[in-house]
């Protein structure tokens, strides 16, 4: 497994890290075989998985419950699971509560919460307290509804700066690995310098430490529309989809089951069931 001080010592090196969202056992096996370094439990689930409109729907139940899966199938692979929405604001207590459940239960090496300003309070409490944490700025889908939506942030001079010393006072309270969403691949060529935590990019461009992709894009799995900036590697939706049809095909014109997937009992048993009369 891959270490917060290894994937320093790659950033500082030049080596790029490589980070996937994972949902469930089997995702997390093939991610693992594939030498997947990070394996995010993001609250994407909610509308990849969960068919939710967005992220805001997802519970912390929810992300223990797909964590606990995912550890599951990758037991050696750097594990970050998301603190959803709503979970790290509010009273100190509150927060380490809700915190604390899903590290324990997920078995996570790391939590992920989005944002800075009041969020940069509860980045430094869970570190302080033995929890490694995951900043995520600019996209935030969690708040998304109430920032304009789904667009590129950090356009304008005044917004990349914020970005900058928002990274910075990440950094300084603690946070190990920065997610940067949706930004302009020139500021994030500046963080990556800013910083000594790796920046983890998507839709960032390629001047990010390491790069991290849902799954369900990465394999073109599901029915969601494919965001700009990712890319598709293979197509599982499409050989899904006609293995599910050849096996409706094959169950109505009779050709599956056929005598290779019956059981059989032995003639003598037949015998005795039906009192010496073969029918």
């Amino acid at each position: 497994m891959k270490t917060i001080t290894e994937m320093k010592r790659m950033k500082t090196e030049g080596e790029k890290i490589v980070m996937m969202t994972a949902y469930d056992f089997p995702t997390a096996v093939f991610a693992e075989k594939s030498d997947v370094d990070i394996l995010l439990v993001g609250d994407s689930l909610g509308m990849v998985v969960l068919g939710y409109p967005s992220t805001v729907y997802v519970t912390a139940d929810d992300m223990v419950h797909h964590g606990k899966a995912v550890r599951r199938g990758a037991k050696d692979t750097f594990l970050v699971v998301d603190l959803p929405f709503g979970t790290f604001r509010g009273s100190q207590d509150r927060i380490l509560s809700e915190a604390i459940r899903v590290f324990q239960e997920t078995g996570a090496d790391a939590l992920k919460v989005e944002g800075a300003d009041e969020v940069l309070n509860t980045i430094q409490l869970l570190t302080s307290t033995g929890i490694p944490v995951v900043a995520h700025l600019g996209l935030l889908p969690q708040s998304a509804s109430v920032s304009g939506g789904y667009k590129v942030q950090g356009k304008t001079a005044d917004a990349a700066r914020k970005l900058l010393d928002d990274a910075e006072l990440c950094e300084q309270a603690g946070a190990c690995m920065i997610v940067v969403e949706c930004i302009p691949h020139q500021l994030t060529k500046q963080l990556t310098k800013a910083v000594n935590i790796p920046i983890i990019g998507i839709g960032a461009g390629a001047a990010a430490d390491g790069q991290v992709l849902v799954f369900h894009d990465l394999v073109k799995y599901g029915e969601h529309r494919l965001p700009k900036f990712a890319e598709s590697f293979s197509d599982a939706g499409k050989v899904i989809q006609e293995g599910i049809s050849a096996y409706t095909n094959a169950v109505r014109t009779g050709i599956f089951p056929d005598m290779r997937h019956q059981f059989t009992m032995k003639e003598e048993e037949l015998v005795n069931l039906y009192g010496g009369a073969n029918k």
